[in-house]
């Protein structure tokens, strides 16, 4: 019986104390919840606050029919340097099939020779220079009959302070060649950590022979490396103050809603890689120039439609 009680009194010891060992395993992780919540919290706000004067003004923007599975979101950059009007330097269009979890990336030559609705025709950017986000929208939707469900405008120098929140270390780019020209930094062939003003210099060269077809590639190039950073744990640190300063940087007609959930659901999905086109394709233009516009690429748009559609799955429609 003695034996007995002892046992039972070091088996209550015993619960007691991995009872002890669970509240304070529980206490530390709610504690730990609550800790990254607030910091998150100030994070998001900081990143708000120092975006707080670099938001280019909101849109007319018309969204087209929403399609079951596919979205596609139209990228443009700016360098608008304090000017009213800019052209846009860079026309993107992402899209993302939510079924599959995959993206498609297609990049626009900002030289392309564009029938711009109510205008003559001239390069595609100067689209957004007359009409803003929507004239581009639908110049590329007349052209290439690619519907346009978000768009999602930034300023180059947003761009550079975005990367710098992201990735203060620099993100790791291999350079094909010494740069230098029109792009406000020094750039020398090989791997190196480039911050934002830097990585902005290597996406905007367009002075060899290459010229914007050059430039395009390095665009995406720069695409697939911060979509690799913003999904990197290591970055997760980072994020919250990232996403309030996209939030303040970014004009766009999303919802902060639907761009944590945008976000949230590519990480879900795991590595993500993206599928890259550029428009023209190879064989399909010309070079040309005309007295009001200047040196352009003109391409046969049907055969682009065609590969486009192809590309972006569109012709199951």
């Amino acid at each position: 019986m003695e034996e007995n009680r002892k046992h039972q009194t070091r088996s209550t010891r015993r619960k007691k104390r991995k009872l002890r060992k669970g509240r304070l395993f529980f206490t530390l992780l709610v504690l730990f919840v609550m800790i990254a919540g607030i910091y998150s919290i100030v994070q998001y706000r900081s990143g708000l606050k120092q975006a707080e004067q670099g938001k280019l003004p909101q849109q007319e923007f018309v969204a087209d029919e929403a399609h079951d599975t596919i979205k596609n979101y139209l990228i443009i950059g700016v360098d608008s340097r304090g000017e009213e009007n800019s052209r846009s330097d860079t026309m993107m269009v992402l899209s993302w099939n939510q079924d599959k979890n995959d993206l498609k990336l297609v990049s626009f030559m900002r030289d392309i020779y564009a029938d711009i609705p109510g205008y003559q025709s001239y390069k595609l950017n100067t689209a957004y220079y007359l009409g803003g986000v929507q004239l581009l929208k639908d110049t590329l939707n007349n052209m290439f009959d690619i519907p346009i469900h978000h768009y999602a405008l930034v300023d180059f120098k947003s761009f550079e302070s975005l990367i710098d929140i992201l990735a203060p270390n620099g993100i790791e780019m291999e350079v094909e060649k010494d740069m230098s020209a029109n792009i406000d930094v020094t750039l020398t062939k090989g791997v190196h950590k480039l911050n934002g003003k830097e990585l902005l210099g290597y996406a905007r060269f367009r002075h060899d022979e290459e010229g914007d077809f050059g430039r395009v590639q390095r665009q995406q190039k720069v695409i697939d490396a911060l979509k690799n950073e913003i999904l990197n744990p290591m970055n997760f640190i980072n994020l919250p103050k990232f996403i309030g300063a996209a939030q303040g940087y970014i004009t766009t007609d999303l919802t902060t809603g639907e761009e944590l959930k945008t976000v949230l659901s590519l990480a879900v999905g795991g590595q993500v890689e993206i599928e890259k086109m550029a428009i023209p394709v190879e064989g399909s233009y010309s070079y040309q120039s005309y007295p009001h516009a200047g040196e352009v690429i003109e391409i046969d748009v049907e055969y682009n439609k065609q590969q486009l559609h192809n590309f972006l799955d569109l012709n199951g429609e």
